[in-house]
């Protein structure tokens, strides 16, 4: 199952946003309003939940300098990933794209699909106020 947010487009270079996505630490400030947990466990893994749902870890698992970062889940009993393209329109503008990547049965993909396509649509829009 491939889901992708829309393209945001904000204010700051791309090294800027991807310094930003870089510090998992303000993954934080991207997450809903619904979050009920939110803990970093290292430099490159965090945990959240969202209410009613299990928590989930994400880890660090690709980088490539001012245009991709790559989450990836560890652990768990689903492995997906989520990536951040992020694209320099000028210098003091970039654009970002999440897409998120994982393999489910139809059953699992029919039940979450909605709940992450909003995830991911949150992340990416909260993302003009926070970087």
């Amino acid at each position: 199952m491939n889901l992708e947010s829309p393209k945001v487009t904000l204010d700051k270079s791309a090294e800027e946003t991807f310094n930003f996505l870089s510090n998992v630490k303000n993954f934080e400030n991207l997450m809903p309003e619904n979050t009920s947990k939110f803990e970093v466990l290292e430099n490159d893994k965090f945990l959240f939940a969202l209410k009613g749902m299990p928590e989930i870890i994400l880890k660090k698992k690709e980088v490539t300098p001012n245009s991709k970062i790559v989450l990836g889940a560890a652990g768990g009993k689903l492995d997906f990933s989520l990536t951040a393209n992020i694209t320099e329109v000028k210098p003091t503008k970039s654009e970002v794209q999440l897409s998120f990547d994982g393999e489910f049965n139809a059953m699992m993909a029919m039940m979450i699909k909605g709940p992450i396509t909003k995830f991911i649509e949150t992340l990416a829009t909260n993302m003009k106020t926070a970087i």
